[in-house]
């Protein structure tokens, strides 16, 4: 491993997020690109912040969906009257819906980062901590932050033996960066600079943005989809299926009762599936992007074997954050298969063949 020695002084142009490419020694593999180029970084931004506003959408939509089902097929208000006569003009559980999706969004986009930080017992750091670890983290967060061209996050603590790291928040004005302790004691420091430019890669490119508001909009999500099948599942419908065939219902109806209650049933796993394909997509990314930064692919390479070799889970993140860290804490054994069912359930990309990725860029294959 090379000693990576005072950062500053060993990369050029690092702010307009240039890829470099080393030219291989003779007989040598491909050239393989460091990073993404310029153009790719500013398009993933550009992807990030139009996925945040059609996430927040679609979250939308879907509750009003659920809340209109509720309205209909429970509370028997389509709208225009109750099944007793009495006129309703707004669905009630829609509206409702509708208005907690919304308060949620926002929620998620402001505070999401609050949310997820507390549920991981995270402490932010102090400045004057005399511990030499935390000192290099901070140093080394300052040099990661200064090669990517974003303002310094603030950066927390958890009191995790297990190693393992994320970033949060909503753009890199607002981001903060997370470590386990155990991480701190794993990593040399060539291997903690490949693991915070991967998380920095994640605030440059506004992924933390959209990670985060789908950590959010999944809990709320779950608890909306649990409360509405437990009040399904506990009254009656108002409205019998005479009611519903004599209001012009009949075979729509069904089709519409079907749809309605599959939603309820399926919006829990439509949202973790979101969740995992949103990492997945964006770790390779985030990999590149870091040694583009370190300008060391090794180190990450390096960091990732570690990473890999901890077995333990992570016990203070939770399967709703999972997909923010750079490795599973959950330890779930579908993040090392290839394949559909891997892409459909897996949070990360296999860590094997991260490493070979990085190992490619540094031209230098595993044995």
């Amino acid at each position: 491993m090379r000693e990576t020695g005072s950062f500053l002084g060993s990369t050029s142009a690092r702010g307009d997020g240039m890829a470099a490419e080393a030219s291989p020694p003779s007989g040598g593999p491909a050239r393989v690109p460091v990073g993404p180029a310029a153009g790719n970084v500013f398009d993933e931004q550009r992807r990030n912040r139009r996925d945040t506003w059609l996430l927040m959408t679609a979250f939308v939509a879907l509750l009003a969906f659920v809340g209109y089902g509720f309205d209909l097929f429970v509370l028997g208000v389509t709208g225009a009257a109750h099944s007793g006569g009495v006129p309703s003009p707004v669905p009630i559980a829609a509206t409702f819906a509708g208005l907690f999706g919304l308060g949620s969004a926002w929620l998620g986009y402001r505070f999401g980062d609050r949310a997820v930080l507390a549920s991981s017992f995270a402490r932010a750091v102090a400045v004057d901590d005399g511990s030499p670890d935390v000192k290099r983290l901070l140093n080394v967060v300052e040099e990661m932050a200064i090669a990517a061209g974003v303002p310094k996050p603030r950066v927390y603590l958890i009191d995790e033996p297990d190693p393992n790291a994320f970033a949060t928040g909503r753009d890199p004005e607002h981001a903060s960066i997370a470590v386990t302790t155990g991480l701190l004691q794993t990593m040399n420091r060539d291997e903690l600079q490949g693991v915070i430019a991967h998380e920095m890669s994640h605030v440059r490119n506004f992924d933390i943005r959209t990670m985060t508001l789908v950590a959010a909009l999944l809990g709320a999500v779950l608890l909306l989809s649990d409360w509405a099948t437990r009040v399904r599942l506990g009254i009656p419908s108002s409205r019998s299926s005479k009611d519903r065939e004599g209001a012009g219902g009949g075979l729509l109806m069904i089709v519409l009762l079907v749809v309605w209650l599959l939603t309820v049933v399926l919006t829990p796993l439509i949202g973790r599936l979101l969740a995992t394909g949103v990492s997945r997509r964006r770790e390779y990314l985030a990999d590149a992007s870091g040694a583009e930064l370190t300008r060391n692919p090794l180190g990450l390479a390096s960091a990732l074997r570690k990473l890999d070799a901890a077995t333990a889970p992570t016990a203070r993140i939770y399967r709703g954050t999972a997909h923010l860290c750079i490795a599973d804490p959950l330890g779930k054994p579908v993040n090392d298969r290839q394949g559909w069912v891997a892409d459909l359930f897996a949070t990360h990309p296999p860590i094997g063949d991260r490493i070979a990725r990085l190992e490619a860029m540094a031209y230098r294959p595993g044995a």
